[in-house]
């Protein structure tokens, strides 16, 4: 699957089929949340909440895959990323775009 976050495709003409969509709710557990707090005390890097903002969005980015491979998608151009917090070392992750078919 093409992923681009351009609205088009070089020279390649696409119809349109919809938008897709897939989303992520991620929670580090809480002993590294405790230390996560800990940590913004002295500063730095905080690592867990990082690879678990990865790991969220790869998960959403395959969620839209798969519903943009269930409409019979090329590809998907525009594809966007949102994040919030839900809770306390929780969020969650939405990816978004364009699924279109090649004419």
């Amino acid at each position: 699957m093409i992923i681009v976050t351009t609205e088009n495709l070089g020279d390649n003409k696409f119809e349109i089929i919809g938008l897709v969509k897939g989303s992520s709710i991620m929670t580090v557990h809480a002993g590294k949340d405790i230390m996560n707090s800990f940590k913004t005390l002295v500063g730095g890097e905080l690592t867990s909440y990082n690879e678990m903002m990865e790991q969220a969005r790869e998960l959403a980015t395959d969620r839209m895959i798969k519903q943009a491979e269930s409409l019979g998608a090329d590809a998907i151009v525009a594809a966007r990323y949102n994040s919030s917090s839900v809770a306390q070392g929780a969020a969650e992750v939405m990816a978004y775009g364009t699924a279109v078919r090649f004419s």
